[in-house]
Order: structure tokens, then sequence, then C-alpha cells
């Protein structure tokens, strides 16, 4: 081969090498990728509350002395736990109490009244018998027997009129009692103190009718604890008693409650336009959970309605519209994929068809270039510290 011909193959092999290199140089690097491969799992359907809910006691009372008047003794503090039936306030009564003693005394004179009268009426009785047996043997007159009869007659009558003033006594005693128990104020069940509106000394005045005042004493029964929440109006017919929920606590970041629903409100609250909802509550399934908590802490609540295990899923984050998909193949260049989806929560989604079990699934589909048909490299995932 002369060598011209020689030099110019040569030349073009240089040339297009040249040119490979330079196109190759300036491809479009690969677009770094989170994934997620799609694995079996448990997958949930779920319903949550639209804004926060709260922690409330099922037993709460804001108890005050139905009567008003100064307070003179307050035995109990903020924060204290009573048990039921504990004095928590007392309103000076010396006056009602001397009345209370008043009638006992006066119930006191009225037994012995009856005592007294009962006997001679029971004398008189046997007068008027003895006189008849007199008459029959004609040793006193008719008169004599009619006097001794009336008599008679009489002495019972003033004996049951002393009676009725013995029960009259006792009612009147039940009334002074009700008026004392009306200045004094028990723990209707046992909890905790969490306000006390008042000190010793200071007059408590009761609430005028559709007047709400402050009450003397607020009292939780926090040994029973349960969770508010509002769920969307369109949600709440999924929604039945008994079903699963789980609690989550701002006060608790880490931690979930489990719980289940123990009331449905049957009305609708429409306290903003555009927002109707259902008031659910869910109690707490384990009691000692909840010795910690305390009643006004915000929660949220997750109902479950229906629940799948082992079946394919992918992280709901990964679903464009339409239920599409990047998977990221062997040849590192993204591929879109329409899938059959069953249940879906907010975490993850269940996939009928369209995947294998360990594909791989772009997450972070915000990222700039990730679309179907470009190169992609899974991003690598930082090595665990070695345990120490």
């Amino acid at each position: 081969m002369p060598s011209g011909k020689l030099k110019l193959l040569l030349a073009v092999a240089v040339a297009a090498g040249i040119a490979g290199a330079v196109l190759y140089a300036g491809r479009p690097k690969p677009v770094t990728v989170t994934v997620a491969a799609a694995e079996p799992g448990r997958v949930e359907t779920t319903v949550a509350n639209t804004r926060a809910g709260s922690v409330a006691a099922c037993r709460r009372a804001k108890v005050a002395p139905p009567t008003g008047g100064r307070i003179e003794r307050l035995p109990v503090k903020k924060g204290q736990r009573v048990v039921a039936g504990e004095l928590l306030l007392e309103l000076w009564n010396d006056d009602l109490a001397a009345r209370e003693r008043i009638s006992r005394e006066q119930l006191e004179t009225a037994r012995a009244r009856v005592v007294e009268v009962c006997q001679l009426a029971d004398v008189a009785k046997s007068e008027a018998r003895r006189a008849r047996q007199l008459r029959e043997k004609n040793f006193v007159s008719d008169e004599r027997v009619t006097r001794a009869d009336a008599e008679a007659e009489s002495r019972q009558a003033s004996c049951a009129s002393a009676r009725t003033q013995v029960n009259e006594g006792q009612a009147r005693i039940a009334a002074s009692r009700a008026d004392t128990q009306r200045t004094v104020l028990r723990a209707p069940f046992a909890g905790i103190v969490a306000e006390i509106n008042g000190e010793v000394g200071e007059y408590l005045t009761p609430s005028p009718p559709g007047i709400p005042t402050l009450p003397a004493v607020d009292l939780i029964d926090d040994s029973c604890l349960y969770v508010t929440a509002p769920i969307d109006e369109v949600d709440a017919a999924q929604v039945s008693l008994g079903m699963t929920g789980r609690i989550s606590l701002d006060a608790y970041r880490n931690k979930h409650f489990q719980g289940k629903v123990r009331r449905i409100a049957p009305y609708v609250l429409a306290l903003e336009k555009q927002a109707r909802t259902v008031e659910v509550e869910v109690e707490f399934n384990d009691t000692a959970e909840i010795r910690q908590l305390l009643v006004g802490y915000s929660a949220d609540v997750e109902i479950v309605v229906e629940r799948r295990e082992d079946v394919l899923r992918i992280p709901t984050s990964a679903l464009m519209p339409g239920n599409r998909v990047l998977v990221l193949g062997a040849a590192g260049v993204l591929e879109e994929r329409k899938l059959a989806v069953g249940l879906s929560n907010w975490e993850y989604t269940e996939v009928k068809d369209g995947l294998a079990r360990g594909e791989r699934i772009v997450t972070s589909l915000d990222r700039e270039g990730v679309k179907a048909g470009a190169r992609a490299v899974a991003e690598s995932k930082p090595e665990a510290a070695p345990a120490k």
C-alpha cells in the first residue's frame, strides 16, 4: 500500500477516535437517584384526622357548691390526687350547723313527749276498760263510761300527734343536714385536682342561670384517657366502632400508642367553610401506657380501615400520576412502567401487577433530569458506623 494512502487512513482513524472521545466526554452524565426495592410486607388503608386532636379524660368534672358563701376550708391543692368522697372545699356554715343542732334537740324533746303522752294514753285506755266492766255490774253510770272512753280516745290522739312530731323533727334534721351539705364539696370520683379557683376567705358565688363562671374545682379522672379528633366527612363513612387506631403524640414523637375506635359522633361539624368533619374518639388499649400522659396533649390518630399482610409493596412517594413509576434497569436506564395497584396509604402502596420482587424504583422524582430514558445511577447509602 502506498505510503500516502496509509497516512490518509491513519489520519481518518485518528480523527474518528478523537471525535468519538469528544462525543463520549460530552454526553450527559448519569443522574444520581434514590431507589427502593419492591419487597413484600404489610399495606394498610387508613384514614387520619384533618386537624390536631387532643387527649381527653373519660371523666372530668368542673364542680362547685350549689350555694354561695365564704370559703372556710380548702384542704386540697392543685395537682393533688383525691379519692371518691374526699373533702375538696367547705364554705362557712356555722349558722346551718347550729340550726341542725337545734333540730336534733327538738327531736329529743319530741321523743320524750311521746313517752309521756303515750303512757297517759295507755292509762286512760285501761281506765275506760275498767269503767265498762263496772258498768256491766251496775257499779257506775253510762255517763261515767262515756267520759272514760272519750278520755282514752283523746289520749290516743295526743300520742299519735306526738309521734308525728317525732317524724317532723327527723325531717327537719334531714333538711338542716341538706342545707349544710350544700356548703360542702366532695370529690364525685377519684382523680387529680387540675384547677382550683378560690382561696380561703374569698367569697364563692354560684353561676347565675345562663351565665357560666369558673368552677371551684376542676377534677380529672386520668385513669381512663382517649383521643378525640376530627375526621373528614368523606372518610368518616369508612370508620366503624372497634377499628384499630394508632395514636401519635407530639410529646412522644418516636412512639405510637395502640387503640380502638370507641365513639363516632352522630353529626357533622361545620366549624369552617368547606371543612366539615366528624368527631371520632379512640381509646388507648394499654392503660399502663397512659399513666405518664397529660390531659390536653395534642394528638393525631390513624385508623386502619383495611390491612393486607405479605403483599408486594413500594413507597407511595415513588408513584407518579396514573400509577406510573420509573424503574432503574440493569443497564442503568430509567424505564417508565404503569402499575396495577391495590391498598395504599401515605407510606406504602400495594402492587398487584407491573413489578417483580426486587426491582428498583426511583423515589427521588423531584430531581432534575429524572425521566424515562435517562441514564441514572443509584445513590449509594452511607455505611453504618461500626458498633462500639
